[in-house]
């Protein structure tokens, strides 16, 4: 919005002001981040900007690491480690959640407040005490440093976020379209998916998104259950910094970095496909 004609002094600096420590808030969130982008290509093992990068000279830039990450099976392994885990349980995590929204939408529901207080828990407790308990439990039932395992623990951490996404579309709902196909003479199964489904959909793929960077983003609870055969690429990740610091560690950030922007993007997207739909914007 453009600054008023009558605008007093102070609210003149008041404009520009706010508007200068917005970007400093947001160099210092995305700098420590986009820092990492250029690292990935030194030609050095280093963690630090060499003078030959700093004077743009070709010879301080490689592509080494990316290859390094590329010809390594141990990373490939783990990657494909993180992408199965994380894929598996986001679509667990949104069908369950899912239909866990729906269920809580309906006014009939009893204890609607205690079930979503229970299913939204574990964005409050520690990771470190659900981590615990995950391991306790599948210890218990000879589980432990399973694929099942460590798929069934990020559902658990993810399926709140599908719960609240969802949720937050049927708020806008209009139930008035279900008596109306109902009416027609739809049965339930087609009411679901040729009118809830598709209406719901913007918040079901926002909330399977969220699952989806919170499983693959995760390292405790893998710490906790992951054997050597299903080591993901962020336990890797962080048992290379404590044992051998190099910039392949970069490389594979940076690739998250990347993947990171096109889920926010198609977020961003999703978001104004569904405002669209709800006519808030022409």
């Amino acid at each position: 919005m453009a600054l008023p004609s009558y605008a007093g002094p102070l609210e003149r600096f008041w404009y520009y002001a706010y508007r200068v420590i917005c970007a400093a808030i947001f160099l210092f969130l995305i700098v420590p981040i986009i820092v990492i982008v250029p690292l990935s290509f030194n030609a050095e093992p280093y963690f630090t900007f060499t003078k030959e990068m700093l004077s743009f000279n070709p010879d301080g830039y490689s592509m080494r690491w990316y290859d390094a990450l590329l010809s390594s099976d141990e990373w490939l392994r783990s990657i494909r480690n993180s992408f199965f885990i994380s894929t598996s349980s986001t679509i667990i995590a949104t069908t369950l959640g899912t239909i866990a929204a729906l269920g809580l939408s309906q006014r009939q529901m009893p204890a609607r407040g205690l079930i979503t207080a229970l299913l939204i828990s574990p964005m409050i407790v520690p990771l470190i005490i659900t981590a615990a308990a995950l391991f306790s439990f599948y210890a218990r039932v000879n589980l432990a440093n399973t694929f099942f395992s460590i798929i069934m623990s990020h559902v658990v951490l993810g399926t709140p976020f599908v719960v609240i996404t969802v949720t937050a579309a049927l708020s806008g709902f209009d139930q008035s379209l279900i008596r109306a196909a109902q009416n027609l003479g739809a049965d339930q199964v087609r009411v679901f998916f040729k009118i809830i489904l598709p209406l719901l959909l913007p918040g079901v793929i926002a909330g399977a998104l969220f699952a989806f960077v919170t499983s693959l983003d995760e390292v405790v609870v893998v710490l906790f259950l992951a054997g050597p055969e299903q080591t993901p690429m962020t336990v890797r990740m962080f048992s290379g910094l404590r044992e051998e610091i190099s910039p392949t560690i970069l490389a594979l950030a940076s690739i998250l970095v990347a993947i990171s922007i096109c889920l926010l993007t198609t977020m961003e997207l999703i978001r104004r496909r569904s405002e669209r739909l709800r006519g808030i914007k022409g």
